[in-house]
C-alpha cells in the first residue's frame, strides 16, 4: 500500500460546527465551475468558492442544519441550493442572480440585507433529518428529494407547481413515499440495477444495504404524517424495502455503514448495464460490488471509516473509491483492488470529495477535510499518473526518447541487463566519478 503526500491545499475559514453531511460540492449558481457548500448548527449557509478564504456567500437558515444538496431539485433545468435542518425547515436558494451581480460588481463579498439573505422558498417537512439526496429515484427524467431520518424512515418529495404555472415559486414538496428501515439510515444513494435502471440504495447497519422499491400509489402520497410508521416486514411503509447483507467476513450488526453509487465504470466497460456501488464500516471494512450482487474486492483496514465518496484521480474515466477514517487517514482505491493512502494531519469532523474550481479556474479533483479547529482544507488537483506500483525501467521502456537514447550510447535496447546496469550506473554512481 503506497503513501501519498498532497501539496496543493488552500485553508478556509470557518468558525462553526457542522453535522457530517452538512457539506457538499456543486455548481451553487450555474456557471459549469463548483463550489463549497457548507451549512453549520447555527443556522448559516455558507458557499466557498475559488481559492478565497472567506465565503463568497453567506445565507440565514431556520434552526441547524444537518444537510446539504446542490441540484436541479424542482426540475427547471438549473441547480439550487438545498438546506434542510434538524427541526424539519426545508430551504431553497437560488444563487444564480449572486453570480450575476457580483460579476459587476468590484467587491467580492457580499453584503445584503437580511430579507436578501432569506430564502425564497421555506417549507416544514417532518423533523430529525439526517441524510438528503437530489436525483431521478424513479427513471422517468424529473429529479426528487430523498430524505432519510434518525428514527430510521425515509421519505421520497418531489416538487410540483401549479398547473396555471401562475407564480414559479407558488410551488412546493409532496410526499410520493414513505419507507421504515430496520437499522439506522447513513447514506442514500442511487445506482443501475441489473436491467439499467435506477435503484434507490440506503445503507444499513452491519455492511448491509436496502433497495428501495418507487411504487407510486394515492395510498403512498396522501399517508398521514401523524401514523404511527409500521413495523418491519407488516403491511405499510416497509413493504416495499428489499434488505441486502454482505457476504464474507461476519460484521457487528450495529456498525454503522456508509455507501456509494454509480460509480463510473470508465468508457470501456460502459456497455455493462450493472452499475457499481461501494460500502465501508466504521470497523474498517471496504467492498465494491456490482447491482447484481457480485463481490469485486473487500478490504479490511485499521481505522474507523466514517465518510465514503468517489472521484476520478487518474483521468481515466473511471472513478476510484475513496474512504476517510476520523483520525484523517484517507484511503483510494481502484476497481482493481490497488490501495494508496493518504494522511492528512488532523482530526476530521467532515469530509468530502469530488471536483471544486480553486486556482487554475476549471474544476479539478479535490478532497477536503473539515478539522476540529475552526478550518477547512482543500487538496486540490489530487491527481495521480497510475495507481498500479510501477518500476523506473518499465516506465522508461515506454518512452520512445528513451530508446533513441540507448542507440547513441550504443546499449543494446533488447539486453535488459545492460539497461539495467545503465540507470543503476545513471543513478547511484554518476556523481562520484
Amino acid at each position: 500500500m503506497r503513501s501519498l503526500n498532497f501539496v496543493h491545499r488552500i485553508s478556509l475559514d470557518f468558525t462553526g460546527t457542522i453535522f457530517p453531511h452538512a457539506i457538499c460540492l456543486g455548481d451553487a449558481d450555474n456557471d459549469s465551475l463548483n463550489e463549497l457548500i457548507i451549512g453549520d448548527t447555527s443556522g448559516k449557509l455558507l458557499v466557498y468558492k475559488n481559492d478565497d478564504s472567506k465565503p463568497w456567500i453567506t445565507r440565514t437558515c431556520v434552526g441547524m442544519l444537518t444537510c446539504v444538496a446542490v441540484g436541479d431539485v424542482c426540475n427547471r433545468g438549473k441547480n439550487l441550493v438545498v438546506a434542510v435542518g434538524a427541526e424539519g425547515w426545508f430551504h431553497l436558494f437560488d444563487l444564480t442572480a449572486a453570480s450575476a451581480s457580483k460579476s459587476d460588481s468590484s467587491s467580492q463579498h457580499e453584503f445584503l440585507s437580511c430579507d436578501e439573505q432569506r430564502p425564497f422558498f421555506t417549507q416544514h417537512i417532518p423533523a430529525n433529518t439526517k441524510v438528503i439526496l437530489i436525483s431521478d429515484i424513479d427513471g422517468d427524467g424529473r429529479c426528487e428529494l430523498v430524505v432519510g431520518y434518525t428514527d430510521r424512515v425515509v421519505r421520497a418529495f418531489r416538487w410540483e407547481e401549479p398547473s396555471d404555472g401562475a407564480d414559479a415559486g407558488s410551488g412546493q414538496l409532496v410526499l410520493l413515499k414513505k419507507w421504515l428501515l430496520e437499522g439506522q439510515v447513513d447514506s442514500l444513494s442511487v445506482n443501475p440495477g441489473p436491467e439499467g435502471l435506477p435503484e434507490l440504495m440506503v445503507s444499513q447497519p452491519g455492511c448491509g444495504y436496502a433497495i428501495l422499491l418507487c411504487t407510486w400509489t394515492q395510498q403512498d402520497s396522501t399517508e398521514s404524517e401523524d401514523e404511527d410508521p409500521a413495523s418491519p416486514g407488516s403491511e405499510g411503509p416497509s413493504r416495499d424495502v428489499l434488505l441486502h447483507l454482505t457476504t464474507g467476513r461476519i460484521h457487528n450488526k450495529n456498525v454503522s455503514t456508509h455507501l456509494i453509487g454509480n460509480i463510473s465504470k470508465g468508457s470501456k466497460e460502459e456497455s455493462s448495464k450493472c452499475g457499481l456501488f461501494a460500502l465501508c464500516t466504521l470497523d474498517g471494512t471496504l467492498k465494491l460490488m456490482d447491482s447484481s450482487e457480485q463481490l469485486l474486492w473487500s478490504v479490511q483496514v485499521d481505522h474507523q471509516l466514517f465518510a465514503l465518496q468517489k472521484l476520478d484521480v487518474t483521468g481515466d474515466g473511471r472513478e476510484e473509491v475513496v474512504a476517510c477514517a476520523w483520525d484523517g487517514q484517507t484511503y483510494i482505491i481502484d476497481h482493481n483492488r490497488t490501495v494508496v493512502r493518504f494522511q492528512f494531519e488532523e482530526n476530521v469532523n467532515a469530509f468530502c470529495a469530488g471536483q471544486y474550481t480553486c486556482k487554475e479556474g476549471k474544476n479539478s479533483p479535490c478532497l477536503v477535510y473539515v478539522s476540529f479547529n475552526q478550518k477547512i482544507y482543500i487538496y486540490w488537483k489530487v491527481e495521480l499518473e497510475r495507481m498500479e506500483s510501477t518500476n523506473l525501467l518499465r516506465v522508461l521502456e515506454e518512452k520512445d526518447d528513451f530508446k533513441n537514447h540507448l542507440k547513441a550510447l550504443g546499449v543494446d535496447g533488447e539486453d535488459s541487463a545492460a539497461v539495467k546496469d545503465l540507470v543503476a550506473s545513471a543513478l547511484y554512481h554518476h556523481a562520484s566519478q
